[in-house]
Parts: structure tokens; sequence; C-alpha cells
């Protein structure tokens, strides 16, 4: 009798580790009701493909320029996400930039099932750079990146990656996605951190994901890079960003580290004005 009720709870534990798994590989949706045309801009709904099948849902919003941005939100998010694209994405076609936001996969109006939270992913601004510069050569004489969370992981990846990409911004960018992982289950739903060894198996098998060592990339990035780090930031310890940029610095001049007392992606929100004059000015400086 005792050997069965422990059987019966390691199987309810490893039935509920797989629940937290799938859960976590297939967020909610994000859809939203704003459009560029509330901020004043007109703007183009588009689609385009991954070379993996799938089709992505954006806005190609013009502004005259030769020079494209293109924002990257983070896991659970979309490209209405009020906290930070919103802001960005407004801040961004006042500057003059041409700008070219979509949801990744599984997240907002785009397809895919499951998010692989930074590896897949590379394959969606990799689609995102080819419909631009095919569709707007002439806008896409150079393009930056302004990734948050984990698009701030996308940004750092594809300034090795995407070629066409010339600079980025990582605002709060995991680089221990192991650490942030553990303490994503704490919180955003209130479970202990040591639960996500047993959780972590199973958002790979549901996602068909792999990790993404981050930090492996700081010996690997040579192009302007500004990363955002904030010292209340539950999810990614300021030290962790730290570690990035002393590695990063060593092979890279033209990388710089912003340390805020900010929690994760809230510099904008919280500090505003002088977000958008560091990002103002790293972007004049290298696009």
């Amino acid at each position: 009798m005792i050997l069965e009720a422990a059987l019966l709870v390691i199987l309810l534990f490893f039935a509920f580790s797989a629940f937290v798994g799938y859960k976590m590989a297939k967020p909610p949706r994000l859809i939203g009701e704003w459009t560029p045309k509330d901020l004043g801009f007109d703007y183009e709904d588009i689609t385009f493909e991954t070379e993996d099948g799938l089709k992505l849902s954006g806005w190609w919003v013009p502004g005259g320029s030769d020079k494209t941005v293109i924002p990257l939100h983070g896991y659970t998010a979309s490209r209405w996400y009020e906290l930070y694209m919103r802001p960005a994405v407004e801040f961004l076609l006042k500057e003059n930039y041409n700008v070219l936001v979509f949801d990744f996969r599984a997240h907002g109006k785009s397809g895919g099932k499951y998010t692989t939270i930074g590896d897949k992913e590379i394959a969606d601004v990799r689609a995102a750079v080819r419909w631009l510069k095919e569709n707007h050569p002439e806008e896409a004489r150079k393009i930056a990146l302004l990734g948050f969370s984990m698009g701030g992981m996308l940004t750092i990846r594809s300034l090795v990656e995407v070629e066409e990409v010339c600079c980025g911004i990582a605002d709060s960018p995991p680089v221990r996605l192991d650490k942030t992982g553990a303490r994503g289950l704490k919180y955003f739903a209130g479970l202990p951190e040591w639960l996500h060894v047993f959780v972590k198996p199973f958002t790979k098998l549901f996602s068909g994901g792999k990790e993404v060592y981050t930090l492996s990339y700081a010996d690997k990035v040579r192009k302007p890079l500004l990363l955002i780090a904030g010292e209340k930031d539950p999810l990614v310890a300021v030290e962790e960003v730290r570690e990035f940029y002393e590695r990063n610095r060593a092979v890279n001049p033209y990388v710089e580290l912003w340390v805020t007392d900010a929690p994760h992606v809230r510099t904008l929100k919280l500090h505003p004005e002088e977000w958008k004059k560091r990002v103002g000015e790293f972007l004049r400086k290298y696009l």
C-alpha cells in the first residue's frame, strides 16, 4: 500500500512537471487593438515565411529613411505589449527610422504552436530581415535590432548569425537561461525554483527546441552592442549581464553596458527620457 501510494505521488509529480513544461512551451497569445495609426503613422500589415515554413505576422512602418530598426519582443509578449513595445515603436518612428515589428512564433498572430525561447526564433529574425531586404532594399541599407528579454537574446545571437544586422540593443537579456527559467517559475507561477530541473526536459520535448547559451556569444560578438540591465530584475541578475559584458569587452571595443535601478525590462517605463537619450545616441552613432 505504501509503495503504491509512493508511486502515485511520483506519477502525479511528473505529470504536474509535464503540465508546467507544456504551459511554458505554449504561452498565452497577447493580441491587442492598437496599431501604428494610433501613433500617427501609416503602416502595412505584412506576413512572411520562415525557413522552417511558419508564417509570421507583423507591421511595416516606413519612416522615410534608409535605416530600419526591428524591435524584438520578449517571451509571452507580442508587438502589442504596452509596457515596452508600444513606447519603443513610437520612439523609433519619431526618430524617423523605418520600423519592422513582428510577433515571434507562437506569439501574437504568428504561426507556430510552441516557442523555443530563443532557439528556433533566430529563423524568425532571419525571415524578417530577408523580407525587408527583398521588399524594401532602399530602406534596408542599415538594419539595427532593439530586443527586450528573449528579444535581447535574439539581438545578441543575430549580431553573430545574421550578417545584415549592423548593431543592436539588448534590454534585460537572459544570459544564463537555466537560472532565468528557474527564477521565472517562482516569479510567474509562485513555484519553487528547484522544480525547473524537472520541468525543463518536458519544455524541450514539447517545443523541440535547444537551450540557448547566451554567454557563449560573448566571445563572438564584434558589432556595436548596448546592454541594459536592471538591479531590481528578478529574472536576469545584473552580475550575469556584467559577466557577458566583461567577456565581450575583451574582443569587442563597441560593447556598452548601462545598469539601472529598474526591474525586468522596465527601464523604459521608469526612466523614459534617459532610456530614449541613451538608445537614441547609440543608434545615431552606429546606425
